[in-house]
């Protein structure tokens, strides 16, 4: 996969279980979106209500309804236009990049940039999804 969140630091949090389709192949560092009942499928969209990142790769018709998912650490994402340090930022919904935030709470926001970036540059985010990048 292209553009797929790498895991800088765990901050002591483990990865939680979330189902997810059995027949579904989803690569480790997918942005993965929220859908009824507490089941994550890859975000399509921008501003999808995020359930976090994939901790491992799931593959297709394995038999495994359950993915470990992030929902705080730092990983490097891929920028989809300018960020500013600080930035909130969100699902870009087409290629696993990450744009500034337009969202003002909730799940659609990813975390913050510690860091600029400009399209197409690497960039480290505070990923707390739905805290706007706060880590109480």
């Amino acid at each position: 996969m292209a553009n797929e969140a790498i895991l800088r630091d765990d901050l002591g949090e483990n990865p939680i279980d979330f189902t997810v389709a059995d027949g579904t192949g989803i690569e480790k560092g997918t942005l993965l979106k929220l859908t009824d009942p507490r089941t994550a499928i890859a975000a399509s969209g921008g501003g999808d209500k995020l359930a976090g990142i994939a901790a491992i790769e799931k593959v297709a018709s394995d038999g495994s309804t359950r993915l470990g998912v992030y929902r705080k650490g730092i990983f490097d994402m891929v920028a989809d236009g300018t960020i500013a340090i600080g930035d909130a930022v969100m699902a870009d919904g087409t290629d696993n990049k990450v744009i500034a935030s337009t969202a003002v709470s909730g799940a659609a926001i990813l975390g913050y940039a510690l860091e600029a970036a400009s399209a197409a540059e690497t960039v480290q985010i505070l990923v707390n999804v739905g805290a706007g990048g706060a880590i109480a």
